[in-house]
């Protein structure tokens, strides 16, 4: 059965994409312990709507739209703004990077991830589904019914505030401190 041709009901848009929902709603600030829930309601709304119908949205696109609506109203029940968790999933092969490098790597993540936490969730959603996921921004703005200038011009926004919050944080990094060897 080919996507394009093809209505997919709700149980195998979870079968084909409950892992990129799950990552998607991660990235979105959903905490671990409440993801399978959010993940739950994100293809029981998928149900209730009749599945995915092709069109100009991919299903990614078709469920991440529905998961960022999931993910607002996380975060508004849960009545605080949540710190977001962003799941790194690099399978490494071969060698083990040095210490430094897993520090420089860890360090990179968190302020990726507190950058994308500054971020409105309407603008972190559309930079997430296009710049991550590979959606366009045609997909997007038909999956979420929002013209497609306005899906433009929030990942314009979300691109340029993302650049600014990372060379925000680049420029308060401290720099460590070397010590050098006394000699007695």
């Amino acid at each position: 059965m080919d996507g394009a041709d093809t209505r997919l009901d709700a149980a195998t848009l979870f079968q084909r994409h409950a892992e990129f929902v799950a990552r998607f709603l991660s990235r979105l600030g959903v905490a671990p312990g409440d993801l399978d829930d959010v993940v739950q309601e994100v293809f029981l709304v998928a149900h209730a709507r009749g599945g995915y119908v092709p069109g100009p949205a991919k299903p990614t696109s078709y469920l991440g739209a529905i998961a960022a609506r999931a993910a607002s109203s996380y975060r508004r029940r849960r009545g605080s703004q949540l710190q977001r968790h962003a799941v790194l999933s690099e399978d490494l092969h071969g060698a083990q990077p040095d210490p430094v490098q897993i520090l420089q790597s860890n360090e990179s993540a968190r302020a990726l991830s507190h950058a994308l936490a500054a971020l409105d969730p309407e603008l972190s959603s559309v930079l997430l589904l296009v710049d991550q996921e590979g959606a366009s921004c045609l997909e997007v703005a038909a999956s979420s019914g929002t013209p497609v200038g306005t899906v433009y011009w929030r990942l314009h926004k979300a691109r340029k505030a993302l650049r600014s919050a990372l060379e925000a944080h680049e420029r308060g990094r401290v720099t460590p401190v070397r010590l050098r060897k006394e000699v007695r």
